[in-house]
């Protein structure tokens, strides 16, 4: 659903999948540090949001999805991931609830399957679920707010930063974006979901027994990293480009961007027995790896919450 704010002056549309609002309004960099200091707001209007209602729809929801979602407090921010049955993420969840209603936003394309997955579930539970094409997501450096989309511009309240500033600062943050930093292989442990997004300490749900036994037994397959691309190259690689180690295909580029502070950046998935010293090409271009989600993840060992930097 195309964005209003995409008629403003100086706005200039963002490629696909996030065309229907502004990469930038004329000054990337700006726009980065502004909402890196809290003064900016980002339009999101494309990512598409869930309405969730009744009173069953938190304990049904927890039964679902990889999250503990059953004590969720009114007003609390989390995320939670529909897994298939093999345990590899179908579908990524951001959602609040208000003590009566939960809304989710998820990627562009992905409410109707998201919906009709959902609504499979229902059995004889009190809940219902809908698309809320009547809302928008707008973010900040502290996070995303829901806001009535007809009336859009009237919530800004800040000056604007397009999606390219958000995905710039996304990436520094080493935080993984499903379709991008994903693909239809991937489990959680893969791109560092463990804590954020799954809950190990909750009851079953579809693909419970892939996420326990990595967690338990194994390590999995690939693991994210955050990429130091070089600077004097003067394109980035784009989305699936190859990662090389040793003349080897290693893996596959998820997002890159140029960041006001780093220069250009990336985050790549990549195999796990890449040594994590290892220098990269990510579509030809010379890479320098830092670790996102370490080589032993699994087997009861956690992501360093200190390697997890904040959008702020």
């Amino acid at each position: 659903m195309r964005s209003p704010l995409l008629d403003l002056r100086g706005a200039v549309a963002a490629d696909a999948p996030d065309a229907d609002v502004a990469a930038h309004y004329g000054d990337l960099f700006a726009e980065q540090r502004a909402l890196v200091k809290g003064e900016a707001v980002v339009d999101r209007g494309n990512r598409e949001v869930v309405r969730v209602t009744g009173a069953d729809r938190l304990t049904w929801l927890n039964d679902l999805t990889s999250q503990k979602l059953d004590t969720l407090r009114p007003g609390e921010w989390t995320q939670t991931l529909v897994l298939d049955p093999q345990g590899r993420v179908e579908h990524h969840l951001t959602l609040v609830d208000d003590g009566e209603t939960v809304l989710a936003h998820v990627e562009p394309g992905a409410a109707d399957a998201l919906i009709g997955y959902l609504d499979r579930m229902r059995f004889m539970l009190r809940v219902e679920v809908t698309r809320a094409d009547d809302l928008a997501v707008l973010s900040t450096a502290d996070g995303d707010v829901f806001v009535p989309r007809a009336e859009l511009s009237e919530h800004l309240g800040r000056p604007l930063a397009g999606l390219w500033a958000y995905e710039a600062l996304r990436i520094a943050a080493h935080r993984p974006r499903l379709g991008l930093e994903t693909d239809h292989k991937t489990i959680p442990h893969e791109v560092g979901w463990i804590g954020p997004a799954v809950h190990l300490a909750k009851g079953c749900y579809r693909g419970q027994e892939t996420v326990a036994r990595v967690h338990n037994l194994g390590h999995p397959p690939r693991r994210l990293v955050f990429l130091h691309l070089d600077g004097s190259v003067d394109t980035l690689p784009p989305h699936g480009a190859p990662v090389i180690f040793e003349s080897q295909e290693v893996g596959f580029v998820g997002s890159a961007a140029r960041h006001y502070e780093l220069g250009p950046i990336a985050l790549a998935l990549i195999k796990r027995t890449v040594p994590v010293d290892a220098q990269l090409l990510a579509g030809g271009v010379a890479a320098a790896q830092e670790v996102v989600v370490p080589p032993d993840a699994g087997r009861n060992v956690s992501i360093d919450p200190a390697l997890r930097r904040r959008v702020r």
